[in-house]
């Protein structure tokens, strides 16, 4: 069984395999839009070959012979040409926009649709600041491609081509004197190339641990002020800075290095065809206007090329992104569950069973050949010291992790045989770390299932304690509860999530712990509402207060991943085994 491994820091995707998957997955859906984008930008690019092509009349029809008749027309018609440029250059790039945005969405989308099929083991081993900047980062430096090749060809490839064009008629020995200097740029361009790859990917890494570092300072910022720990993190983040800085820096000198070159050549190019086509136009060979539409067609190509060298560094950097964006996608989850169940539990509580399942991290076994048994309709206590492996279990059976060994059926099913969401719709949970979402409380409580009954709901608030704080809060069920639920205390969040358990009314109730943060008396009202919502469901408790499962249909005993005893408090009691001696240790705590 495949495991979801942490991300590399990206594959061996060629430039070739990274834009095909580019263009069939966020391009083609817009071709329509880009060939009309495209074809704007090539009206754009071929108004400087016949800019260029204008001149000639202007000098040998208007200047030199007085032609003061031609004047309005040639004049005209230059006017004309930058009336369409201006148009054009507008229209084009408000449609490359829209591209651009459209396909950065969806990839986004994608993106955060695929990290949602992923399994837990996943996300312990990646933060959640690296896996926020591949779907914001990656994808914002990634969504100019689009830009890069329809400007590129469309535009000033266009460009280049109607000024040579223009030169070739005028003469072909200019216009190869004019290139003299253009092989000496092949070898720079390949080594930049590499250069500027791996400073973008170098550059996109550090912007993940940046992004973890944040997420770490804003999410633990008590601990940081409890443990002075300001100039610290401040250091800590320092340092990403600074490698993001030095690498930053050092891309846009390699950017800025092949246009430089570009300079270069051209002027080289242009002193040959001033020492050649000058000599021509004082000989009288050549008409001044031959060798101004010349000499311009040869400057306006200047802005082209600077743009499509620096073309080369640009996709270099989207292509360090477009590679990241591609490993996470290719990313697999463990196990292989089916997207529609083949088998389902029949209707009512199910009973829970697991066979000699094994489960273990890299770096440490958890599980190993547990079996055990949790009747259908009845309450099953899992006891045991910390590392056990208790949350191991919660965790196999709501599916965020896969059994590396073994089988789990419930109501008599493999899981295998299920789906993810209609195995986790048997599954309602109340953990001691209520996770609350940054919205109102109402949102918090339905979670998306708008269809409930208000009667219902206002009788789990009542049986879950919620209404005895409502009433204080400024919206009541409106009031949004902060980043993690932080505006409420943690006896109020743990209410919330045990109303969202009971207001899912699931076959399966699973407890870690689910009254741990409540006072005496709120404790002694919710334990009364969770034994009624027991009714008629399988319930799994985690224990770690052994009081509180005394009145468990069964008690599991758990050691290093290993079942040790099973079976009622008395007679675990009266076994004098490791429960007993777990029962003896926290009474004298």
């Amino acid at each position: 069984m495949t495991k979801a491994r942490p991300l590399p820091p990206a594959r061996a995707y060629t430039s070739r395999v990274l834009f095909g998957r580019f263009w069939r997955s966020y391009l083609r859906p817009y071709l329509p839009v880009m060939l009309i984008a495209f074809l704007v930008m090539m009206i754009e690019g071929s108004t400087l070959g016949l800019l260029s092509y204008m001149l000639e009349p202007l000098f040998d029809l208007v200047f030199a012979k007085g032609g003061s008749h031609a004047l309005a027309w040639v004049g005209a018609a230059i006017l004309a040409l930058f009336i369409v440029r201006a148009v054009t250059s507008i229209i084009g790039r408000w449609l490359l926009g829209w591209v651009n945005q459209h396909a950065a969405g969806t990839m986004q989308v994608d993106l955060v649709r695929h990290l949602l099929t992923l399994d837990a083991g996943f996300f312990v081993e990646n933060s959640p600041g690296k896996l926020i900047e591949r779907v914001q980062g990656d994808t914002i430096a990634a969504q100019g491609a689009s830009t890069l090749v329809i400007g590129g060809i469309g535009r000033d490839l266009v460009s280049l081509v109607g000024l040579f064009v223009v030169a070739l008629s005028i003469d072909p020995v200019w216009t190869a004197a004019a290139l003299v200097g253009a092989p000496l740029l092949l070898l720079p361009a390949l080594v930049l190339r590499r250069y500027l790859r791996r400073k973008a990917m170098l550059t996109r890494e550090q912007s993940g641990l940046r992004a973890t570092r944040l997420d770490e300072i804003f999410h633990g910022i008590q601990a940081v002020k409890l443990n002075r720990m300001e100039d610290y993190q401040t250091s800590r983040f320092q340092r990403i800075v600074n490698t993001i800085l030095r690498a930053e820096v050092k891309t846009a000198l390699g950017r800025a290095a092949m246009p430089a070159l570009v300079d270069v050549i051209t002027g080289l190019g242009f002193f040959a065809v001033l020492m050649l086509g000058g000599r021509e136009v004082v000989a009288g060979e050549r008409t001044t206007g031959e060798f101004m539409s010349f000499f311009t067609a040869m400057a306006l190509t200047f802005q082209p090329i600077r743009r499509l060298s620096d073309l080369a560094g640009q996709w270099q950097v989207a292509e360090a992104s477009l590679e990241r964006i591609f490993t996470l996608l290719d990313t697999r989850p463990s196990g292989q569950r089916p997207v529609e169940s083949r088998a389902r539990p029949a209707p009512g509580a199910p009973e829970i069973r697991f066979e000699s399942v094994s489960f273990a991290y890299p770096d440490r076994p958890v599980l190993e050949n547990l079996s055990f048994t949790a009747e259908a309709g009845k309450v099953t206590a899992l006891v045991g010291s910390s590392g056990a492996g208790k949350s191991t279990v919660f965790q196999l059976i709501a599916a965020l992790i896969e059994p590396q060994a073994g089988r789990i059926l419930i109501g008599g099913v493999d899981v295998q045989e299920l789906s993810l969401a209609d195995q986790r719709a048997l599954l309602a949970s109340v953990s001691q770390d209520a996770a609350l979402f940054d919205e109102t409380l109402r949102e918090n409580l339905l979670l998306g299932r708008n269809d409930r009954d208000p009667a219902r709901l206002a009788q789990v608030l009542a049986d879950a304690e919620v209404t005895a704080f409502t009433a204080a809060l400024p919206l009541g069920l409106d009031t949004p509860v902060g980043a993690r639920g932080s505006a409420l205390s943690g006896g109020q969040r743990q209410r919330v999530a045990i109303a969202r358990a009971l207001l899912a009314e699931a076959p399966v109730l699973l407890l870690d712990e689910a009254t741990s943060a409540l006072d005496t008396r709120t404790e002694a009202a919710v334990s009364a509402a969770l034994a009624r919502a027991r009714s008629g469901r399988t319930t799994l408790v985690i224990a770690h207060r052994l009081s509180t499962v005394k009145g468990a249909d069964k008690i599991i005993v758990l050691d290093h991943g290993r079942l040790v005893e099973e079976g009622t408090h008395d007679s675990l009691m009266a076994r004098k085994g490791l429960y007993a001696q777990l029962q003896e240790a926290q009474l004298r705590d």
